[in-house]
């Protein structure tokens, strides 16, 4: 588990961990309206360098950036369980980008690509926020080295 105490600290562990990024990757974040999912997505994608604007793309679905490696940002709050297999996803997460879906765990665990799901919970101050990381599948063997660098976010004695 990581700890982050501002919104520029999770915009800033955000962009640590997309140090570790590569084709094919794919982050579902969950947690609850306001928890962070968003800001932290707007941290990796400012360590993807991208240029853009990064907001929620709730009532479209999907956002496409360029970076450093294409970014497909997905919103799945709006969907159901049943509607997830007919999306056509298979495009976007075997491609040649990294792809961040807010919400994952509105497909029931239906989701069926290795994926690094990233819990976003509330602390007990303010702006404190609890990040914890659990690879569903292979391909994250870069984590101990992400939650040694993301270790020096706590060390900073920001609050």
């Amino acid at each position: 588990m990581i700890e982050t105490h501002s919104f520029e600290q999770t915009q800033e562990l955000g962009e640590k961990i997309a140090a570790f990024l590569t084709p094919g990757t794919v982050l579902g974040l969950k947690g609850e309206l306001g928890s962070g999912k968003t800001t932290f997505i707007q941290g990796i994608c400012k360590g993807l360098r991208v240029s853009e604007q990064v907001v929620s793309p709730t009532f479209v679905l999907m956002h496409v950036y360029k970076g450093r490696i294409p970014v497909y940002h997905f919103d799945l709050y709006r969907l159901g369980p049943k509607d997830f297999p007919d999306l056509g996803w298979e495009d976007y997460l075997c491609g040649n980008g990294v792809s961040l879906l807010e919400w994952i765990d509105r497909t029931e665990n239906h989701f069926p690509f290795p994926h690094l799901e990233i819990s976003i919970d509330y602390g007990e101050e303010t702006n404190c926020r609890i990040f914890s990381f659990t690879p569903k599948g292979g391909g994250f063997e870069w984590l101990p080295q992400f939650f040694e660098e993301a270790s020096l976010l706590n060390s900073k004695g920001e609050k």
